[in-house]
């Protein structure tokens, strides 16, 4: 990358928002009503959510924070009014990590555990990944990822054996992580690097997992997107030709059915991939604009339906985040 403060797709958004949008827009933006349902939360911690995920059997959304740490966010079982703010509880701040973002996160939902990825995001000398049991949040493993090159770990998925994938925005590559927490195996490809420098600033981001044994992955900067066979050693990587593409500043993923995918991300909020061979080609089928000052980073399901998670917190002291719903 060209500097190590360009190596996140939120710190850009974060400062193309401080200095793009006045207050007075933000402000009739928060005040308009929602399209669709909206989660709202409160935080006193930091101003920035990355991710979030729906963890159904506890009724609760699991968050990251920007600063570093999870919390919950935990949904009252009856329907409650649209002016509902419920309240954001931090349930794991790791003193080892101090400094690092916790960024992207996935319920490993046959294991009863939850896997988290942490990153220096402005100096890009540590990349993390840390596995926590869902019930009594005891640490599993905590695996470093950094070597000698600059890394960035945004995102994970894992695959039907418990393996973990982490995605490296900075210098495009996969770490994969066994069920243990030992690193295995680094997966690299020249397709992952666009030929425009400019291009390169913003690798690798959103993974998610397909039960047919392959990686589905997204590059922010290119907008690119790609299929890995896990059963392949050689010529493993392949660009899914995407119809309505390229998938420009993607950043998100989630399955949310084998031949449908969400991708969260700016411009706009959410678009709804579709393949009909297997992830060889797929389409733009439809997108949803979300709220415009928040920035959509994650995707995520509840209930059957798409939930975008966004970025920026609004207000002061207490910060308000919002869980969108997106309707294709």
């Amino acid at each position: 990358m060209a500097c190590s403060c360009l190596c996140s797709p939120k710190f850009l958004a974060i400062i193309v928002l401080l200095t793009s949008i006045p207050i007075g827009i933000i402000i009739s933006l928060e005040r308009s009503q929602p399209q669709t349902h909206v989660y709202h939360y409160h935080t006193t911690g930091g101003w920035f959510r990355e991710s979030a995920k729906w963890d159904s059997d506890n009724n609760r959304f699991i968050v990251s924070f920007f600063e570093g740490g999870i919390g919950q966010i935990s949904v009252p079982e009856k329907n409650e009014s649209v002016e509902t703010v419920l309240e954001e509880v931090e349930i794991v701040k790791e003193i080892e990590l101090a400094g690092n973002a916790s960024l992207g996160l996935t319920i490993d939902r046959s294991r009863n555990r939850i896997l988290v990825v942490n990153a220096d995001v402005l100096g890009n000398r540590y990349s993390g990944v840390v596995a926590y049991d869902l019930s009594t949040w005891k640490r599993l493993f905590l695996t470093h990822l950094s070597g000698d090159e600059k890394s960035f770990a945004d995102d994970v998925a894992v695959d039907a054996e418990g393996n973990a994938y982490v995605t490296d925005a900075k210098a495009s590559k996969i770490w994969k992580v066994g069920v243990n927490g030992n690193l295995i195996s680094v997966i690299r490809s020249p397709l992952f690097t666009p030929k425009e420098w400019y291009k390169t600033l913003v690798g690798l981001n959103g993974i998610v997992y397909h039960p047919d044994g392959f990686l589905i992955v997204i590059h922010t900067f290119s907008g690119n997107l790609f299929k890995i066979d896990l059963t392949k050693e050689e010529d493993q990587v392949k660009i899914i030709k995407v119809i309505g593409g390229p998938l420009y500043f993607g950043d998100g993923l989630e399955l949310l059915s084998p031949n449908k995918i969400v991708v969260a991300g700016s411009n706009p909020s959410g678009r709804l991939v579709e393949s009909l061979d297997g992830w060889n080609t797929a389409s733009v089928v439809a997108t949803f604009s979300g709220p415009r000052h928040r920035l959509a980073t994650a995707a995520t399901i509840k209930d059957g339906k798409v939930y975008l998670n966004h970025l920026v917190g609004i207000g002061y002291p207490k910060k308000k985040h919002a869980i969108v719903e997106a309707v294709f």
